[in-house]
């Protein structure tokens, strides 16, 4: 296998490729590539064709609670069994989006036929069976993997959407296409300390995007309803954090509440409006403060930038969070891990995603 990665502190993104393993060595090669794609996705048995150039990759990018995999390969058909669930269970949901190709995707006695641009789901809890097959080239699919304990949807409601064909063409499922294409095809100009809220973001799109499909065909509960809410407004604050009104009134009128309703709300999470909010905050500095290439910015700047308008009070709660003041949280930072261009392993940066 090729490895190729990118990254600034972390690696956020890397690139798998199997076309350095020998064509002679082609059952190798597709030994090699189950082993490791079963080590980054969902664990599954992969059996298929074994052409003598049989080429694939996969891109993977760690998005903090979020994995995102864009695999690229012949047909194939993966199974997942009741034995290797009992052996290793994630308990993640993939949530794929098909890019070229077709998938056949059999779990609970439910099957989808996705096409280009088509959305699927299916859970690592339950068995399941996939079929991908190549229309005049390679399967290419965008897979997030969403932890389960993260998606706020019953089980109940799940059950009623996994292995079905889920709107793509309106509404959020077309922002979500587009979210999954977009991560893709700018990995490697993705900063890694942005990854963590790209990350947040995709669990708060991805969850709304279940949740409004659960309400919409009647599977859902008032609890459910409470709980979908509960995720919009948490993505309305982190989108507005850096405006220093945002405030428990702003937020109840954006979503025709009361402020009362709001922090019952929040309550149920065991937190308030204002920690939320202060929490949140405090972690996008944390992260710009870790960043070298914002060290044209003060620690000052750095905190207004997301909403704390007073430096004394950015300063106070910063070193309260994290036990030391903003500029010595950035004094003391690692050193960026040095680049380099190879090593025994084949490892190397790249500007972008190549083709297997």
């Amino acid at each position: 296998m090729t490895y190729r990665a990118r990254g600034s502190w972390d690696e956020t993104a890397v690139e798998l490729r199997s076309k350095n393993v020998p064509v002679a060595e082609q059952r190798e090669r597709l030994r090699r590539w189950r082993e490791l794609t079963s080590r980054v996705r969902v664990p599954a048995r992969g059996t298929g064709t074994c052409p003598a150039d049989h080429r694939a990759s996969i891109m993977m990018m760690d998005l903090g609670q979020v994995r995102v995999t864009a695999p690229e390969f012949p047909g194939a058909r993966f199974v997942r069994t009741r034995g290797m669930i009992q052996r290793s269970d994630p308990q993640m949901l993939e949530l794929g989006l098909v890019v070229s190709g077709s998938v056949e995707v059999q779990q609970a006695r439910d099957t989808a036929s996705l096409g280009p641009g088509d959305l699927g789901l299916w859970d690592s809890s339950r068995p399941f069976e996939a079929m991908a097959l190549g229309a005049n080239g390679p399967v290419r699919l965008v897979v997030a993997g969403l932890p389960r304990s993260a998606v706020p949807v019953p089980e109940r409601a799940l059950r009623g959407l996994v292995a079905r064909g889920l709107p793509s063409h309106t509404g959020v499922g077309v922002v979500l296409g587009g979210v999954l294409n977009g991560l893709v095809e700018q990995a490697a100009t993705l900063p890694g300390p942005q990854a963590g809220r790209l990350g947040a973001a995709v669990v708060d799109l991805a969850s709304a995007f279940l949740a409004d499909l659960a309400d919409t065909e009647g599977l859902s509960s008032a609890t459910t309803r409470q709980t979908v809410l509960l995720s919009e407004v948490k993505s309305f604050i982190r989108q507005r954090l850096g405006e220093p009104q945002l405030s428990p009134t702003v937020i109840a009128e954006a979503h025709h509440i009361s402020v009362r309703s709001l922090h019952q709300l929040f309550q149920r999470d065991h937190e308030s409006v204002g920690a939320f909010i202060r929490e949140q905050r405090l972690q996008r500095c944390r992260a710009d403060l870790a960043d070298p290439l914002l060290d044209e910015l003060s620690a000052g700047e750095i905190g207004a930038r997301w909403g704390f308008t007073a430096p004394a009070v950015f300063s106070r709660a910063f070193k309260a969070r994290y036990g030391l003041p903003p500029g010595e949280y950035r004094r003391r930072r690692p050193s960026p891990r040095p680049r380099h261009t190879a090593d025994p392993r084949g490892a190397s940066q790249v500007p972008h995603r190549h083709p297997a």
